[in-house]
């Protein structure tokens, strides 16, 4: 293993919004283990982002009815505040946004997604909902990236948008180089291999 690669992937200073937070393999903690989280803030006040790759059974119909009758589905952002909604989406001209990173938008008007989400092929291709975040405090994200808990990656609209869930930490370890090709395929027990 090629320790100096894994440090350059690991230093805190490739820590800001539009980076992928990609958990090693063998990440013990239950909450991240094998996720990849994109990161939208980080700062002195710590750091923001949402699990790309824990979907759920609930789309938009069942949390708002009366206001989005529609099947879009719902994500698992992270542990943090879980009676919150957020959008991740590439379509800032019609539901604004703060930009993340080129074609990678946080936010927007719920009101105006109201207009997309009706339809669905569209509002499945260009956004995502997230229920909860992932957040970090001040120093926190620095010290489990000393830990060797995440790899950095840069995030594309491709993982974020077109990617099943099931297959986003996958893609994410490829998108860092062949070098990293193994842990891909690295059982998530290695007493199975």
């Amino acid at each position: 293993m090629d320790f100096k690669k894994i440090n350059k992937l690991t230093d805190d200073k490739l820590l800001k919004a539009g980076k992928l937070l990609i958990a090693q393999p063998l990440l013990a903690d239950a909450t991240f283990a094998r996720t990849v989280v994109l990161l939208c803030e980080h700062g002195i006040e710590g750091a923001i982002g949402f699990v790309l790759n824990h979907p759920t059974s609930i789309n938009l119909g069942d949390l708002m009815p009366d206001i989005y009758p529609y099947d879009l589905n719902v994500n698992h952002g992270g542990p943090v505040q879980l009676d919150t909604l957020h959008i991740l989406h590439r379509i800032p001209e019609t539901i604004g946004g703060h930009r993340v990173k080129k074609g990678v938008y946080w936010g927007g008007s719920f009101e105006l997604l109201q207009d997309v989400a009706g339809d669905t092929e569209e509002a499945s291709n260009n956004i995502r909902l997230f229920v909860g975040y992932s957040g970090w405090s001040p120093g926190q994200l620095e010290r489990e990236l000393k830990e060797r808990s995440w790899l950095i990656g840069d995030a594309t609209p491709d993982v974020i948008f077109d990617t099943q869930p099931q297959d986003v930490w996958k893609k994410a370890v490829l998108s860092l180089g062949n070098e990293y090709r193994y842990l891909a395929n690295m059982p998530t027990d290695p007493n199975l291999n």
